[in-house]
């Protein structure tokens, strides 16, 4: 079995173009075969009929004299036939071969009758006619010494249909190798993503679908390369999240062991414990979490609900925290009526408030609002804290990113908060983006639709 692209694309092109040529040759030379043939035969049968006139008119020893010098010779072969079988001949040369005459065709010339026999397609043909000769009929047989106008015509339009074969066979060869080549390199590349190389280019410049397709396939490559990547720093993050807080249960546990240890320290020590550990379940609960939003496992339940109450009874619940801190809020919530997922919208908002909260200054200020269009609702919260840098902003709904370590720590922070509400907002079809300045605070502005997209349940 043949499994070269390259050797099965040439060889379906011979066959095609090969089987096709024979195949329409030979049907238009049966179609017209007749005709052809009926060309063949009419001048041989004027030729015929003036050399009839010829013997009828004058002596027969004048009328072959004559006959002999006749240039049509040099085309024809001419023989008569008499009675008896026996057969006069003009213009046979030695190293020509004449038709076979049988005796049964001479019987029927003597009664009158015209003979016409074809020896192939469009090829050599017999012709024979009755004639008087000082007052004996006779046969006359005429059959082809040279190829005619319709028989070289037939020639050559075989040989060019053969140079033509030839000749396209040699640019197919190359041109299949120009149309090969890229797939032979997108098989190539993909080999050395098997093997775990990323860094390919393939170069292709071809237009259309093979372009299209190597298009493809290097941003395919790209994003497989992004994704590696993100795998790598995911590793290394929870490696590193982990090893911390680790670190600390090991040694304080291991302080714990001092059997001198004041009973201060030693609490001091348990409440460390327990805050690593509880940090600890959070950022794991955090990474659940947020797998099963990338995976779409978890199911969105639609339900109609007014936005604005519901961010109003996360800042109540969320008061034990701002309250100790002398944070306001400044509110500029219109009423607007959504379908989302409530519990999922919650947690958004829980996550987004406690930040601002957490990063404020004492005696900060909080402002939430909310715009709506037509298709959309646009909720924007800002607050004064320290700000985001530029090269931060890019980075902060990342998992385990944490733009404050200082901060992250001291509250408790896993650096998965955000990265959970961009997931929640994707998964509703809507959009978050930041807007921050170092010392002057930060905005995060939310677009949600009205409704959920279309084919989407809504469960209420």
């Amino acid at each position: 079995m043949v499994r070269s692209l390259y050797t099965r694309v040439v060889l379906i092109f011979l066959a095609s173009v090969i089987g096709g040529t024979l195949i329409s040759f030979l049907l238009a030379a049966w179609i017209f075969e007749d005709k052809l043939n009926e060309n063949l035969q009419i001048p041989m049968i004027y030729f015929g009929q003036d050399i009839a006139r010829m013997y009828g008119t004058f002596p027969a020893d004048e009328a072959s004299a004559y006959v002999s010098g006749m240039s049509q010779l040099k085309m024809y072969n001419l023989r008569f036939f008499d009675e008896t079988g026996e057969y006069e001949s003009f213009g046979e040369p030695n190293e020509y071969q004449p038709a076979t005459v049988t005796k049964e065709q001479i019987n029927l010339i003597l009664n009158g009758d015209v003979v016409q026999v074809n020896r192939g397609v469009v090829s050599t043909t017999l012709v024979g006619l009755p004639f008087t000769s000082n007052g004996e009929t006779k046969a006359m047989f005429i059959d082809q010494r040279t190829p005619t106008s319709n028989t070289l015509a037939i020639q050559f339009l075989l040989n060019f249909s053969i140079y033509t074969l030839v000749t396209g066979s040699l640019v197919i060869l190359v041109a299949t190798k120009f149309l090969v080549n890229p797939i032979k390199k997108l098989t190539d590349a993909t080999r050395h993503i098997a093997g775990g190389n990323f860094n390919i280019r393939l170069n292709i410049k071809q237009k259309g679908e093979l372009g299209a397709l190597a298009q493809s396939f290097e941003e395919m490559t790209r994003d497989l390369q992004q994704v590696e990547q993100l795998r790598r720093d995911f590793v290394s993050n929870v490696s590193h999240e982990v090893q911390s807080p680790l670190t600390s249960i090991t040694g304080y546990a291991k302080a714990l062991k001092q059997m001198n240890l004041p009973d201060r320290e030693r609490d001091r020590y348990l409440d460390i414990i327990i805050s690593e550990a509880e940090r600890m379940s959070k950022m794991s609960d955090g990474l659940l979490k947020l797998s099963l939003l990338e995976s779409q496992s978890q199911q969105l339940q639609f339900s109609t609900f007014s936005l604005d109450e519901q961010i109003r009874r996360v800042i109540v619940a969320l008061q034990p925290q701002w309250s100790a801190r002398s944070i306001s809020f400044e509110l500029q919530l219109k009423p607007i009526q959504m379908e989302a997922d409530y519990d999922l919208l919650n947690q958004v908002w829980t996550n987004i408030l406690g930040n601002s909260i957490k990063f404020s200054n004492e005696g900060g200020a909080v402002t939430v609002s909310i715009r709506q269009d037509s298709r959309s609702v646009i909720v924007r919260i800002t607050d004064t804290g320290i700000g985001i840098s530029p090269e931060d902003q890019r980075r902060i709904f990342e998992r385990f990113f944490k733009a404050d370590r200082s901060h992250s720590r001291q509250n408790g922070g896993s650096g998965m908060g955000l990265a959970i509400v961009k997931q929640i907002v994707m998964l509703h079809s809507g959009d978050i983006r930041a807007e921050s300045e170092s010392g002057k605070g930060t905005s995060i502005i939310i677009t949600l639709p009205l409704k959920p997209p279309t084919g989407q349940a809504n469960i209420t």
